[in-house]
């Protein structure tokens, strides 16, 4: 009887051995997180049809998908362009639209989750009530890459905090030409700084590996050369900067603007957007051998490539398949998807696009999205939504501004200013203004004007900053007849994106010429605190002030931009661009750049002086042209 018993027992445990290792194998490979990811790749690679393989290529745009697509095509990814923010624009919001979303996807056949992105290029910018870094042409004055990897994390907290794991930042571009409507989206146009700052960002972002907690995926754009682009001559009439033709050879390519995507793949970068502009007589996006040849091949870029915005509509002919045998991986549709899908089917059923390099292209994003742990984690981080406008990184971005501001003149030691000054006329909308401020990329894809998001603007920071027996008056106008100890005004651009902001001149408004000429008649000492997303020609303003500073564009923090005028922190700043004196003089050839006299630039790169210098700068060589 025992003996019997015995035997029962083991047939048992045999069973429920048996039962275990069959609800084991009912997990498929590519859901298995212990598995190699080249595993877990090849097996759902293998489980895909034609139609879900090129729904994975897929990038719309989120208000032209019909949520129900998601699941029924595989659509691969969604994005929000620039405003493309739920209502009501809070982090709650974001979060619960991007979670639907993803829900979908998921429901899907395979439950292959969505790559969300957006452009998060100074903060979360699209998210109303998040803090607003300074633009990158900021970031690269204040030559300080553990700054810059510090903003990346903290970018990363918040979009993760709303689902969001793929960010379309940084730029990588060297810009050449500052009349380029990007080049506040430049850390500099030295190549060495943008790989050295560019490479950091993509630290902070994805932290020490991609996958670990609190990583996003960083994109550097665009491939390649879009900060080189050429504004047209006689043998070029009508080319314009943006999206246009980088007229260089291919040395040129390689010396200059190549660099910091061969450091962006060194600190592991898996995504890449391919940029509108065109280099030797191709659209970027349709050039096989800088795509394929040069980044996959030669480069060993193993992660997977993204166009921009319709960027295949710019390609004459058959542009998909143009597109697609280039090299481009993922398509940003990103509206007519249905058309699209049908129309890269046609083309691999035809033989025009082969099989192989669709799932070449499938198994780079799969890739990734295993690589960054979508599997295991695709929704919203709840835990993080503190970090939205929290006081840690208001207080980084407040940093950062103060570390970015470059003095440019100090006549008779006049800045730092005293916190018991007697009386203080601050004028110029740039003074009160957050939208201003912030600039481009900033809620809506243009900026806008006005108190667009929560933050401090300069006038309220010299408030908080100056004794309460300080009198200090606003006047925005500057056409009061009130005088003061010391006048502080504040000029600059109105916000702009892209090529919108190209600008042929370059020129201060004629309001912030008389702006400046009637304070300064009302004033013992003046500062000029300018706004800008690039150098600007300066001309008599830079001559009628006592100290002029070069505050970029700051972002939603003005408190940074008094802490430096009052002397909380020092000025550390040091420009990354080179400032002309005049418009003639662009685009610069910095091999041969004069060193003195009025053909010398006005100020050089690395310019930027500190507190102890007392120098006046003199722009006679401009008022005598």
């Amino acid at each position: 009887m025992k003996r019997l018993l015995t035997i029962l027992v083991l047939v048992v445990v045999a069973g429920s051995n048996l039962l275990v290792h069959a609800q084991q194998t009912d997990i498929p490979i590519y859901k298995d997180s212990s598995r190699a990811v080249s595993d877990r790749v090849s097996d759902l690679l293998s489980r895909m049809t034609l139609d879900e393989k090129i729904g994975q290529m897929t990038l719309v745009e989120k208000n032209s998908i019909k949520p129900a697509d998601i699941s029924t095509m595989s659509i691969g990814g969604l994005l929000s362009g620039g405003g493309g923010y739920p209502s009501p624009n809070t982090a709650a919001a974001w979060a619960q639209m991007v979670d639907g979303f993803q829900k979908q996807a998921l429901s899907a056949r395979l439950g292959i989750p969505l790559l969300y992105g957006v452009d998060a290029v100074h903060g979360d910018n699209n998210l109303y009530g998040t803090v607003i870094f300074p633009h990158n042409i900021g970031l690269g004055a204040a030559h300080d890459p553990a700054l810059v990897e510090r903003i990346g994390r903290a970018t990363a907290d918040v979009t993760i905090a709303t689902g969001i794991y793929w960010d379309y930042a940084p730029v990588t571009a060297v810009a050449q030409d500052i009349r380029w409507g990007r080049t506040f989206e430049s850390y500099s146009e030295n190549t060495a700084l943008v790989s050295s700052l560019s490479s950091a960002m993509i630290r902070g972002l994805q932290g020490a590996k991609l996958g670990d907690p609190g990583s996003v995926l960083a994109t550097p754009k665009h491939f390649v050369g879009d900060g080189g682009t050429l504004w047209g001559s006689s043998a070029t009439p009508g080319y314009k900067l943006d999206q246009g033709v980088t007229g260089v050879d291919e040395a040129t390519l390689r010396a200059i603007h190549l660099p910091p995507y061969i450091e962006a793949i060194k600190n592991g970068a898996q995504s890449l957007m391919v940029s509108y502009s065109s280099w030797g007589g191709l659209k970027m996006s349709a050039q096989h051998y800088l795509l394929t040849d040069v980044l996959k091949g030669e480069l060993g870029f193993s992660g997977f490539l993204v166009s921009d915005w319709g960027a295949l509509d710019q390609i004459p002919g058959r542009s998909i398949e143009i597109g697609v045998n280039a090299g481009l991986d993922m398509i940003m549709v990103p509206i007519q998807y249905v058309s699209f899908i049908a129309s890269l089917k046609e083309s691999v059923n035809s033989g025009s696009v082969s099989m192989s390099r669709i799932d070449d292209a499938v198994r780079r994003i799969l890739t990734v999205k295993i690589e960054m742990g979508l599997f295991e984690h695709p929704f919203s981080d709840p835990a993080r939504l503190p970090d939205v406008g929290s006081d840690a990184q208001r207080a980084l971005a407040r940093e950062a501004v103060g570390k970015s501001l470059v003095l440019l003149q100090n006549n008779r030691g006049t800045l730092p200013l005293s916190k018991n000054v007697s009386s203080i006329l601050v004028a110029g909308e740039g003074a009160n203004d957050i939208g201003m401020q912030a600039g481009g990329w900033t809620i809506e894809w243009q900026g806008k004007l006005g108190r667009i998001t929560p933050g401090t603007t300069i006038l309220h920071g010299i408030l908080d900053t100056v004794s309460a027996n300080t009198v200090l008056t606003y006047d925005q106008n500057g056409k009061s007849s009130i005088r003061a100890d010391v006048g502080i005004v504040v000029i600059g651009e109105q916000p702009y994106a892209e090529g919108k902001g190209d600008s042929f001149d370059l020129a201060l408004s004629p309001q912030d010429v008389k702006l400046v000429d009637n304070v300064r008649r009302r004033v013992t000492k003046l500062i000029v605190v300018m706004l800008s997303g690039r150098p600007l020609i300066i001309g008599t303003p830079l001559s009628e002030s006592d100290a002029f500073v070069a505050a970029w564009l700051p972002g939603t923090e003005g408190e940074g931009v008094a802490d430096v005028l009052f002397g909380v922190r020092p000025f550390t700043g040091k420009l990354s661009f080179t400032w002309p004196r005049t418009v003639s003089q662009l685009p610069f050839d910095f091999r041969h750049l004069p060193t003195s006299g009025c053909e010398s630039p006005l100020f050089p790169f690395g310019y930027g002086l500190d507190t102890t210098s007392k120098v006046l700068v003199s722009d006679q060589c401009v008022q005598s042209m």
